[in-house]
């Protein structure tokens, strides 16, 4: 009886613990030292954004109520509607609900007292307490269309009230800030419970509107010199000027929600209601790290008329060929989506076939950079390893031999092949590889020669492609491939091998000895030229000289290079980023790479390492992973608030693991 009742006890806390995964108290909320470092981000699977701090106070350029792509203007996205505060009233008195901070560290007006709890574990809400008051509010980007949906709910109130909405605008791209100015046309126009407002010729109106009916009150005013310290921080400019056309007025009783939208065309207010219910019921609860990270990888989704694509991350990440290729698998097939991944992949090939021909590709960043269609390829790989081997060779092998073709026939731009069959890079001038910062256009990591994981997918791919040619009883091509693999794999050890573990590259008479994470891909891929011992030499000195709780760390700690923490401007910024910080990224490698090793002896270690992981659910942007940590304790996140390549070999990472609890 007592064991039951104990067994009763820890589920009911573990219900509790999920209930509550991602909620966050007054305590937090209250105190902006904490609050204004956790951030949040919704997405409508089309590349437009809603995102902030979890009190609704910008610290970022790139936050805003309605962020969205305008490709008639460029590639950028643009802030439209940057905040809406809101104000209860009540006898005539006011309490603003928003808050915004200006020049010198003020912060005005303080919404932020009012709120006691925060939560997004399905969709992002907040609760506030004006004295009698209790009022709610929650926001939804809608799926597939650039709209914001907010509903209002007034909890609790003892005496007639209004709502209050004052609308700041800024009409301009994620990468520049907006000054007053007289060219901003202020004006507006009616429409079904709202109105609509163009600041500038080039863009389009934004609709703003409400389930019911709202007074209007037109009264243009400039805010000046709002301050976002993200900016500060990282050594950019960092103070705007927002526009509020007027504001919007009506009464709200006990009980009653209201719907608030905004959007690139006009809404029925009629349907607001409707449109939320269904919006939600497609919501997927975040009561876990792994339904965080499955939600976290679905926004980086982007639908466009001309094909579908994977972003690289957010809030300033375009979709780039490197990123896409090495998180389609954790953001597509870990999350039981292949639907996703073949559209993605069917687009890709488009653009691969551009590249092929010597055409430029205009949608996919960097697809001509050397190991981008060898990642192609090991993605390949896993929808084989996560679907079927005869659908993968059905509707991908004849690609995958193209692009090796393309290579072995000397026609790719930046990767040569030399006799001894490895692959050269060139990246003197250029940085070629991941490692790719630059410093007076110069590479601050340059890669160069033979680069030490090119050439692993490059053995990798070619083992791969004989497969299929043995598929298809072409012993002609078999044979070749398999010669060309041997004389890889010979070349490999011969080239990299320096008895402990592999150099990073190899350019000459210049063996790179630096301890770098780039070797452990030789351990993780498919197919790998090293033998037993080998591998678990190279998985050791990256678990003693660059393992953390975030990941492996791009650079070693006893190198004499070795700068561990990724602050200060831009110039200081590009010179760490790839020589101390984590790139969580590379643990899918690093993880696979050690159960390949440890087999099921090594789960429990792996399991630890996630721990690690899981702590940054709550940390800054709120569900998901940043693009990499400081390489010391106590390991911050920087970068991409959302990166698409941590959270995905993050999500490979918990697949794997059940795989192998399960084998």
């Amino acid at each position: 009886m007592i064991c039951g009742f104990f067994i009763l006890f820890l589920q009911t806390i573990a219900n509790f613990q999920h209930m509550n995964y991602l909620n966050f108290d007054k305590t937090v909320l209250s105190n902006l030292e904490k609050s204004l470092t956790k951030e949040m981000l919704r997405t409508n699977r089309s590349g437009a954004y809603n995102s902030t701090t979890i009190v609704d106070c910008n610290t970022r350029k790139y936050h805003g109520q309605l962020v969205v792509p305008l490709p008639d203007i460029d590639k950028n996205n643009h802030v439209l509607l940057s905040s809406l505060d809101e104000t209860i009233i009540q006898h005539k008195a006011e309490f603003n609900l928003g808050i915004h901070e200006y020049s010198g560290q003020h912060f005005s007006p303080n919404g932020h007292k009012y709120i006691r709890e925060f939560s997004c574990e399905l969709i992002s809400k907040t609760v506030y307490r004006v004295g009698g008051v209790i009022i709610s509010k929650e926001r939804i980007m809608v799926s597939f269309e650039p709209r914001i949906i907010t509903k209002y709910t007034l909890i609790e109130a003892h005496s007639p009230t209004i709502i209050r909405f004052k609308p700041f605008l800024a009409f301009r791209s994620v990468n520049k800030l907006s000054k007053k100015n007289n060219a901003a046309n202020t004006n507006y126009e009616d429409v079904n419970s709202g109105i609509k407002c163009q600041l500038y010729p080039q863009y389009p109106h934004l609709f703003m509107q409400f389930s019911k009916k709202a007074e209007y009150i037109h009264q243009p005013y400039w805010y000046e010199n709002l301050s976002y310290n993200k900016e500060q921080e990282r050594g950019y400019e960092y103070e705007e000027d927002l526009v509020v056309p007027g504001y919007f007025e009506m009464p709200i009783k006990k009980g009653e929600s209201i719907f608030f939208t905004a959007g690139l065309s006009e809404a029925s207010p009629k349907k607001l209601k409707t449109i939320w219910e269904e919006e939600l019921a497609k919501r997927n609860p975040r009561t876990d790290m792994f339904n965080c990270l499955k939600n976290a990888a679905q926004q980086f989704y982007k639908k466009q008329e001309d094909g579908d694509y994977l972003l690289a991350g957010y809030p300033w990440f375009n979709t780039r060929a490197r990123d896409e290729f090495v998180s389609l698998p954790g953001a597509t097939l870990c999350i039981g989506r292949p639907d996703r991944f073949e559209s993605i992949v069917k687009t890709a090939i488009r653009e691969i076939n551009k590249l092929m021909n010597g055409e430029n590709s205009e949608f996919i960043e960097q697809i001509d950079a050397p190991d981008a269609l060898l990642w192609f390829i090991w993605s390949i790989q896993q929808y084989g390893i996560h679907e079927s081997k005869e659908d993968m060779f059905r509707k991908y092998g004849d690609i995958c031999n193209e692009i090796m073709q393309f290579i072995i026939r000397q026609k790719h731009p930046n990767l040569y092949l030399h006799d001894n069959g490895l692959l050269y890079v060139d990246g003197r001038d250029t940085p070629m590889t991941w490692m790719n910062a630059t410093e007076n256009n110069k590479p601050i990591t340059p890669r160069t020669g033979y680069v030490v994981e090119t050439n692993a997918l490059w053995y990798n791919a070619l083992c791969f492609i004989s497969e299929y040619a043995n598929r298809l009883k072409d012993t002609k091509a078999q044979k070749a491939y398999e010669s060309l693999a041997e004389k890889v794999k010979k070349t490999f050890i011969q080239t990299f091998w320096n008895g402990i573990y592999l150099y990073d590259f190899v350019n000459g008479s210049e063996h790179d000895l630096e301890v770098r994470p780039n070797m452990i891909f030789a351990v993780s891929l498919p197919f790998s030229p090293l033998d037993k011992y080998q591998k678990k030499s190279v998985l050791d000195i990256c678990t003693r000289e660059l393992l953390t709780s975030k990941g492996l760390r791009s650079l070693s700690p006893k190198s004499g290079c070795y700068r561990p923490n990724y602050i200060g401007g831009m110039q200081e910024r590009d010179r760490n980023y790839h020589n101390g910080p984590v790139w969580p990224w590379t643990t899918g490698a690093y993880a696979e790479a050690y159960l390949i090793v440890h087999k099921q002896s090594g789960i429990s270690f792996v399991e630890r390492m996630m721990i690690g992981m899981e702590a940054e659910m709550k940390k800054l942007c709120i569900g998901t992973l940043s693009e990499l940590y400081d390489g010391n304790p106590p390991y911050k996140g920087h970068g991409a608030m959302s990166f698409a390549p941590t959270v995905a070999e993050i999500i490979r990472t918990l697949t794997l693991l059940k795989q192998y609890n399960e084998a």
